[in-house]
């Protein structure tokens, strides 16, 4: 069979411990055979991070505005005990935070559902799209440990040199300060990629903050929704019959229990941050969510929603057996390779990443599956297969597709 031919590369940014294991698995296995791969290739493994003093992390970033299209790997957000195992310079941040603020784009993940995999909100029916702002808010935050008594105040000082202060606190001993930042620019962004998403996928749309606590901050992100909606959007949602509504993130949280899915939940950054775990996990599986980040600019970039599972690579270094599911590691994949072809006016490469999809999802209902979905499915004498003959499994459906 001749390899589908690529136009134009994609950015392909290389993560960390047993994601990168599966990131070559997959390559190998799923797409090397079919394909000939045009990727833009950057390592965002912790070990080259460092090396270039996170240089590698930016350059993805703008590649990925230059390409129009990004594959991610899962990547490590060092911590202290990172700090001494990789032996830093420093405790670099986020790579997703920092390619989110470059890109200023909105994150959207869903579950990806399969037969024999029941949610454990028994009355969830359909997928939950969680909408999550990808700038600003705590992850560009700025800190202070103060060390004793003093006060602590925000100082604005405009173009012209004028103040602007409010006291934070008059500390009487030691304690922590931490300073947080949004542009209205970035919020419209937001605002603008939720509801053109919900149309597109003819969705009802929730926006959820804590308005009545943060009066200025977060009641701006309510404020340029509402007015945003009601300026363009309102008429089209009428005219495609699905709704918008504002509720405050507490509520929101106990509607979601009680709802039965099929709608898009936009929230903040951390708290899409938070409640796309917490829905991901509730459908299933960490390994079982899409998540791409679209920017104001049309730039598209994938990854899987989930960590770098590094329990699962201390066991493979010893030579262990893991099972690990690689699922939503290859709907990245499929997810940047569909848009390419999108883009690219090249129907094969996206028949080819929808083929995938459903083979990787015929496989698991087949009762073949890594051992987290083993544990919850409802499936009767399954076969739980190890991290690499799971990907094999995959590519023997998909060829006898």
């Amino acid at each position: 069979m001749a390899k589908i031919q690529m136009k134009t590369p994609l950015v392909e940014m290389d993560g960390d411990e047993m994601t990168r294991i599966l990131w070559q698995m997959i390559k190998d296995e799923l797409l090397l055979p079919y394909i000939d791969l045009k990727t833009e290739y950057y390592d965002l493994g912790l070990t080259y991070r460092n090396e270039t003093n996170d240089q590698v992390t930016i350059d993805s970033a703008e590649a990925t505005k230059k390409y129009g299209v990004a594959v991610k790997c899962a990547t490590i957000t060092p911590n202290a005990a990172r700090m001494t195992e990789y032996d830093l310079k420093e405790m670099w941040k986020s790579p997703n935070g920092t390619i989110r603020a470059a890109l200023d784009g909105t994150v959207f993940r869903a579950p990806i559902v399969v037969k024999g995999i029941e949610p454990c909100v028994r009355n969830w029916e359909k997928p939950i799209t969680l909408a999550r702002h990808a700038y600003g808010d705590v992850y560009k935050n700025t800190e202070i440990k103060v060390p004793g008594p003093g006060k602590a105040e925000l100082v604005f000082t405009d173009e012209n040199g004028n103040e602007t202060r409010e006291l934070i606190h008059d500390f009487t001993g030691a304690g922590i300060i931490q300073g947080i930042h949004n542009t209205e620019k970035s919020i419209a962004s937001f605002a603008r990629a939720c509801f053109n998403y919900a149309l597109d996928t003819k969705q009802d749309l929730w926006f959820a903050t804590k308005d009545t606590i943060s009066k200025k901050y977060d009641h701006t992100f309510k404020d340029i929704f509402q007015e945003i909606f009601d300026a363009e959007y309102k008429t089209r949602f009428d005219e495609a019959g699905i709704e918008y509504f504002y509720t405050l993130i507490d509520d929101a949280v106990a509607r979601v229990m009680k709802a039965k899915g099929g709608f898009i939940w936009a929230c903040k950054n951390y708290d899409g941050d938070v409640m796309s775990d917490m829905v991901s996990s509730a459908f299933g599986s960490l390994a079982m969510m899409t998540s791409v980040l679209v920017s104001p600019s049309g730039v598209y970039e994938y990854e899987a929603a989930h960590g770098t599972v590094q329990r699962h690579y201390y066991k493979h270094l010893k030579g262990e057996e893991t099972s690990t599911n690689s699922v939503a590691t290859i709907f990245a994949w499929t997810g940047a390779l569909r848009k390419r072809g999108e883009l690219d006016e090249l129907p094969e490469l996206m028949e080819f990443a929808d083929k995938l999809e459903k083979a990787t999802i015929a496989t698991i209902e087949s009762g073949r599956m890594t051992k987290d979905l083993a544990l919850i499915t409802s499936l009767k004498d399954v076969t739980v297969l190890n991290s690499g003959d799971f990907i094999k499994e995959i590519r023997k459906t998909f060829e006898e597709m």
